[in-house]
C-alpha cells in the first residue's frame, strides 16, 4: 500500500504523524514554532485527501476537479457570469478558468453567451446536460463526503470549518501586506 499513514496520538490525545514531527522539527528548529509546522503540514495532508476523493469522483465522470468547481459554481450561480467573475470566485486566474470553460463547452455542458450589457464579453452558463451531470453526481457526492467525515461531530465539522476559513483569511491579508510593501519603491 503507497504512503500508509501511521498516526499516534500525543499526551493530550491528539493525532500526529511521527515521521512529519520529526521533519517538521528539523524545519522549525524545534521551539514554540513546531505546533504551526505541524498544523501546516496537516492542513496539506487533509487537503490532498479531500482532493483525492473529488478527484476520484470526478474524473471517473470525465470531469477534473478545477472544471467540477466551475460547474458546481454555474449550476448554483442562477445566472449567467464572466470568465473573470468564475475566476474571481475561484481564486485562479483567467486564463486557467478559459481552459476549463473550454473543455466545459466541448462536452456540452457549459455553453458561452454574448454579454447583453458589454458586446465585447461573453458569459458562461450551465446547459441542460451540466444541470443532468451535477444532479447525477449529487448522490455519489454526499456519500463519500460522509464516508471521509464520517467519526465527526457537527460541532467538530463547523470548528474545523471555522479553523480553515481564519487560516485562509490569514492567508490573504498576509498577501495583500506583502504585495502592498513589494510595490513601494
Amino acid at each position: 500500500m503507497k504512503d500508509v499513514h501511521n498516526y499516534e496520538r500525543d499526551p493530550d490525545g491528539f493525532h500526529y504523524d511521527p515521521r512529519t514531527r520529526a521533519a517538521m522539527t528539523r524545519l522549525a528548529g524545534g521551539g514554540d514554532d513546531l505546533p504551526a509546522f505541524e498544523a501546516g503540514a496537516a492542513v496539506r495532508t487533509a487537503y490532498h485527501a479531500v482532493e483525492r476523493m473529488r478527484a476520484h469522483g470526478s474524473e471517473g465522470r470525465g470531469v477534473s476537479a478545477g472544471a467540477l468547481d466551475v460547474l458546481i459554481r454555474l449550476s448554483t450561480a442562477g445566472e449567467r457570469i464572466s470568465i473573470g467573475g468564475l475566476a474571481r470566485a475561484a481564486g485562479v486566474s483567467s486564463r486557467n478558468v478559459t481552459g476549463l470553460v473550454d473543455t466545459l463547452e466541448r462536452d456540452g455542458l457549459v455553453r458561452r453567451v454574448p454579454d447583453p450589457d458589454d458586446r465585447r464579453s461573453v458569459l458562461a452558463e450551465i446547459t441542460p446536460a451540466g444541470r443532468a451531470w451535477i444532479e447525477a453526481f449529487r448522490e455519489p457526492s454526499r456519500r463519500a463526503m460522509r464516508a471521509l467525515f464520517h467519526g465527526f461531530t457537527a460541532e467538530e465539522l463547523n470548528v474545523l470549518r471555522d479553523l480553515c476559513l481564519r487560516l485562509a483569511a490569514n492567508q490573504r491579508r498576509l498577501a495583500d501586506h506583502l504585495s502592498r510593501n513589494e510595490a513601494r519603491p
